[in-house]
């Protein structure tokens, strides 16, 4: 007889339905009904039920502002953009990354909204698409949201798993079998997004499928610098044999590094040994590569200030600038700041700043120490106090071993004085045992002398009584310590922040501006930062450093030069002069000095013109953005050329996007002053206005 195979029905059955809910085909029907919405609890009384009810009133903003934005796409249709495959219209690769609910709307929409509302473009694009699939593919969702039922906390498993079901009728059930669920109980967002992911791994089983083709489109590299402490973070994000594969090879490199006192952590050589294999041309069979790092910094901060810098457009410490700098160029920029040999150190009679805080610390108390040796000798250090130092001044004349106890004193005490000055009971070490049993001090035994037992009841009194005692000075000793390790941290702090103000990085962090630094600069330091303005490109740098000269209240950028080119401005520029164009003294008020580069002839901007405008912008210039303006283009002519001239005064840089929105977006006027101040007007009639930053 046949038998029938439990497990192959169990598969078989199990395929059915997969395949069923593949082709869209439910395999039960669920009610589409939403539930009727309110809160879960009621108000409380006082301050918790306004917060209850600011909290609901958020709740009940975001479902307005969710349908206001859905209304605004509506008025702004895709139809306006240039169709694809058009010259200037998105690129197909963009196209096809935008989210489904996007491409029914302008691509503009979402630079209207930054505009609007000071956000970035992918805070707006991610508003966009939010609002659209709540009012398109959660209706149920935004009607909780609006009553109260839901807070925005509870939006983002519904938005990342229930509004990506492609077949409506499902969305719709499992929409309404999530908000059944959620009706009258207090439900954390947590708890939600487990019952989300039940749900939808029932229902919709393609979405597994789904989310690892979104995932492995996420696949890359992100920099996400730090605010204010000069480091970044580097997000690797790829499947995981890659990442396991990629973090193994680095552990390895790491851990063949020779030297055991090599004082980096494992993660320092990892990142070490990930640097040389990236940016090392020519020790591996990848294609060396040239990096364009834009250094800013001051004469200040070359000369040894505190001033911080700029590396790639980011905030960062002024001593990782001169780092880089010296690792970059071999210039030595190890620019000391200690005091110099012809500054008069401040006045200070005793010598105390003239030596470290550790020999200050050791003579404070071998000078301590002598004081409390003579004050216990002649019996001076006795507190008042009976409940504080229980001797009198006669005992500590008496007691040499009690002296050395209670005042921790440097002389050494022979068994003989111990034993007269404790009597015929000489110390003993006293155990961990309480002084009294629980039932109170024992009875005095009668032993055939009749005093043994009391007597020594009293010597472990007394014992207990000198240990606690020791343990109580001890502990003051070590207070006394701390106290005067504070003071003298402080008054070497004081010592040497006085030795700072005296020296270099005082007197450059006093300076009103760059020659005020250069005058208070040694020569040692000016001979530095003139030899790396005078270094040509190759070797570390790609290019010549340049001078920023900006407008000392402002910090606009008025003229980028470099060190040839203070010398032609400073100098005369007649062929028959022979003066040194360093010392040139001639009339000069016929030169043009320092300024923006002039106009170039033709469409593309001249090199100085070029660097001179990216210079000045460095970022893209419409409202809202801060990618970096592209190397080698998007400089824009505010006046189109030939109308307008290749000028600084006619020249903005764009990010691509915005470039070809400025271009491209219907009903944006952008209009460029000869300051470079640009104003952007929207098709709603929103103004914004944006000036270079300052340096």
């Amino acid at each position: 007889m046949a038998t029938k195979s439990v497990t192959g029905d169990w598969y078989t059955e199990a395929r059915r339905r997969a395949e069923a809910a593949g082709r869209g085909r439910r395999p039960r029907t669920e009610s589409a009904e939403w539930p009727e919405f309110a809160p879960p609890v009621t108000l409380a009384d006082g301050p918790l039920g306004a917060v209850q009810a600011a909290d609901r009133e958020i709740a009940r903003q975001t479902a307005l502002k969710a349908r206001a934005v859905a209304e605004f796409a509506a008025t702004r249709p895709a139809s306006e953009d240039r169709a694809q495959g058009e010259r200037g219209a998105m690129s197909a690769e963009r196209w096809a990354a935008r989210p489904a609910c996007l491409r029914s709307v302008s691509e503009w929409a979402t630079q209207e909204l930054v505009v609007a509302l000071s956000i970035s473009a992918q805070a707006a694009e991610a508003l966009l698409t939010r609002s659209l699939d709540l009012v398109h593919q959660l209706p149920g969702t935004l009607a909780a949201l609006e009553a109260g039922a839901l807070h925005p906390g509870h939006l983002w498993s519904m938005l990342d798993k229930v509004a990506p079901i492609e077949d409506a009728t499902i969305r719709a059930e499992v929409e309404a079998e999530l908000l059944r669920w959620a009706a009258g109980r207090v439900v954390a967002p947590a708890a939600l997004g487990d019952k989300v992911r039940r749900e939808v791994a029932r229902r919709d089983v393609r979405a597994a499928a789904r989310r690892l083709e979104k995932a492995l489109k996420a696949r890359g590299i992100h920099l996400r610098p730090h605010d204010d402490d000069g480091m970044a973070t580097l997000t690797v994000v790829a499947t995981l044999p890659e990442a396991q594969a990629l973090y193994r090879a680095l552990l390895a490199c790491a851990e063949s590094l020779d030297g055991g006192d090599d004082p980096r952590t494992r993660g320092q050589k990892m990142i070490d040994c990930l640097l040389d294999l990236v940016l090392r041309p020519g020790e591996s069979d990848l294609p060396p590569v040239q990096v364009l790092l834009t250094v800013v910094a001051s004469i200040a901060t070359l000369a040894g200030g505190d001033e911080p810098g700029e590396i790639g457009g980011q905030v960062v410490p002024a001593d990782m600038v001169r780092q880089l700098l010296a690792a970059l160029t071999g210039t030595g920029l190890d620019i000391p700041t200690d005091q110099d040999p012809d500054v008069t150190p401040p006045p200070n009679p005793d010598g105390a700043a003239a030596m470290g805080w550790a020999e200050r610390e050791q003579r404070e108390l071998e000078t301590w120490w002598a004081e409390m040796e003579r004050r216990v000798v002649t019996g001076e250090l006795v507190d008042p106090d009976p409940e504080r130092c229980p001797l009198s001044s006669e005992d500590l004349d008496h007691l040499p071993l009690e002296r050395e106890l209670w005042f921790g004193g440097g002389g050494t005490t022979s068994p003989a004085d111990s034993s007269s000055a404790l009597g015929d009971h000489p110390p003993q070490d006293v155990d961990d045992r309480p002084l009294f049993p629980a039932d109170g001090p024992p009875e005095p035994s009668r032993s055939e002398s009749g005093e043994s037992g009391e007597s020594e009841w009293w010597a472990t009194a007394d014992r207990a009584l000198d240990d606690a005692g020791q343990a109580v000075e001890e502990a003051r000793r070590t207070l006394a310590r701390a106290e005067r390790t504070v003071r003298t941290a402080a008054a070497a702090d004081a010592a040497d922040e006085d030795a700072w103000q005296a020296g270099v990085g005082g007197r450059l962090a006093d300076a009103e501006d760059a020659l005020a630094v250069l005058r208070s600069a040694s020569s040692a330091q000016r001979d530095l930062v003139a030899d790396l303005l005078a270094m040509t490109g190759g070797g570390g740098l790609a290019e010549r450093p340049r001078i920023a000269l900006t407008d000392a209240l402002t910090g606009a950028l008025v003229a980028l030069s470099d060190l040839p080119g203070l010398r032609r401005v400073g100098s005369c520029g007649r062929a028959a002069c022979r003066r040194s164009g360093a010392c040139c003294d001639h009339e000069l008020t016929d030169r043009p000095g320092l300024g923006p580069p002039g106009p170039t002839d033709g469409y593309r901007p001249g090199a100085e013109l070029d660097r001179f405008v990216r210079g000045r912008d460095r970022r893209c210039r419409f409202p809202g953005c801060r990618r970096r303006v592209p190397r080698g283009g998007e400089l824009d002519h505010s006046v189109p050329y030939p109308l307008g001239s290749t000028s600084a005064a006619n020249l903005a840089g764009y990010c691509t996007t915005d470039h070809r929105g400025k271009h491209q977006a219907p009903g944006w006027e952008h209009r460029l002053d000869a300051d470079g101040t640009l104003t952007v007007t929207t098709p709603t009639g929103l103004i914004a206005v944006t000036t270079p930053p300052p340096y």
